[in-house]
């Protein structure tokens, strides 16, 4: 009997490994048609290339599009530039770019334009703003992007404003500081004709470098160009000064923007009713979200959250349950930590009723509590004089 289990198993054994090695050889295969489909796809298109017939432009972009293996592109483009019926143009080097940089050849984006300037292709703003953000975004080389702007001239190509200030922003992200005001210098050698988004862009920067002195010296700049400030100019600093602590600053900012005639908006009063409650000035944040919506400026989500958070953190939990209540009426949906901190807020002042109520909104959201919220709702309605008696929670 031992002996033909043993002789069971051991062929059960074999039944799994022969099943194994035989899925193992199904994706193998798999990968090799898959390997062999794509090979003969892209022989079918290069074949295309060396068609005697005259070839459409469009039938060049065409062969590009459907090359499955970016090492085949450089080889192709060269076969594609000794045609006699074709000169590459702006069409196709974007979109050579497009795939060598998704396939992360930076080295032959380079041989790419070294080619285009030797045969002067003309290239527009739109070629290199695209251009730009792929070393910016997919190479993660913002120097090349700043070299890439500042050889544009060298194509006969001068930046938009909107290729600049996007360079400035992503040298932001980048945290380099240090590079963006020389990068911001050269406006007049590129031909850039500067707007209140390059301005807001750099005082974005020295407000995130902690450097509020000089993001204010900068804005009193913007007047002298000709231009004013708008509600993100003055929405970067008024964050900037709530981060900090200065709130009054903060308000003085938006009193001297409604002076300038420049309209408040949902983020200003997002950025001082969430200033505020960071202060612990509840009351001023409640009467500043009275006061945008006697301005005909309605609450967003962003608005409310924020004031929620402020009142759950200086426990007022009770003020917390009703404005949830109010931002369900206006059709906005408080987040599930929302919920969460103030059903436990609620339960550690013995309010059950009302733990109840708001239970009810939350899971009406579609939120379900977790374990530690439950614990906290049990332990609040068998703790001594809770009245858990004649409390019943309707949606357990």
């Amino acid at each position: 009997m031992a002996l033909r289990g043993r002789y069971v198993g051991q062929g059960l054994v074999c039944l799994l490994d022969g099943d194994l090695t035989l899925l193992r050889c199904k994706r193998s295969l798999s990968s090799l048609i898959k390997f062999s489909s794509a090979t003969e796809n892209d022989n079918f298109w290069l074949k295309r290339l060396d068609h005697k017939d005259w070839l459409a432009p469009n039938e060049v972009l065409k062969v590009f599009r459907n090359l499955r293996d970016p090492e085949l592109i450089m080889g192709a483009f060269g076969k594609a530039s000794s045609r006699l019926d074709y000169k590459p143009n702006e069409a196709l080097y974007g979109l050579l770019v497009d795939r060598l940089g998704f396939a992360h050849k930076f080295d032959a984006i380079d041989d790419l334009l070294d080619r285009a300037k030797s045969e002067r292709c003309r290239l527009s703003d739109d070629f290199f703003y695209k251009l730009i953000k792929v070393y910016g975004n997919i190479a993660n080389h913002p120097e090349k992007a700043i070299s890439t702007l500042y050889g544009m001239p060298e194509f006969h190509c001068w930046p938009t404003v909107k290729t600049f200030n996007y360079v400035l922003n992503m040298l932001v992200c980048y945290k380099h500081y240090e590079i963006i005001h020389e990068v911001f210098l050269s406006a007049s050698r590129l031909g850039v004709s500067l707007d209140t988004c390059c301005f807001n862009i750099l005082i974005k920067g020295l407000c995130q470098a902690n450097n509020l002195e000089a993001a204010f010296s900068l804005f009193y700049e913007i007047s002298k160009h000709g231009l004013r400030p708008n509600a993100t100019t003055y929405a970067t600093l008024m964050h900037a000064l709530c981060k900090h602590g200065r709130l009054k600053e903060a308000f003085e900012v938006c009193e001297m923007m409604e002076r300038d005639g420049c309209s408040t908006d949902a983020i200003i009063f997002n950025v001082l009713i969430s200033g505020s409650c960071k202060e612990g000035r509840v009351e001023e944040a409640m009467g500043l979200l009275k006061r945008m919506m006697l301005k005909g400026c309605y609450p967003n989500t962003g608005t409310y959250q924020a004031l929620l958070y402020g009142l759950i953190e200086n426990k007022r939990f009770m003020d917390a349950k009703n404005l949830i209540g109010i931002m369900i009426s206006d059709g906005r949906h408080p987040s599930f930590l929302s919920y969460k901190l103030t059903i436990e807020g609620l339960c550690s002042e013995k309010h059950l009723n009302e733990v109840d109520s708001v239970l009810k909104q939350m899971v009406g959201e579609g939120f379900v509590p977790r374990m530690g919220t439950w614990k906290k709702i049990i332990g609040c309605m068998f703790s001594k004089n809770s009245g858990y008696s004649s409390f019943e929670i309707s949606c357990i």
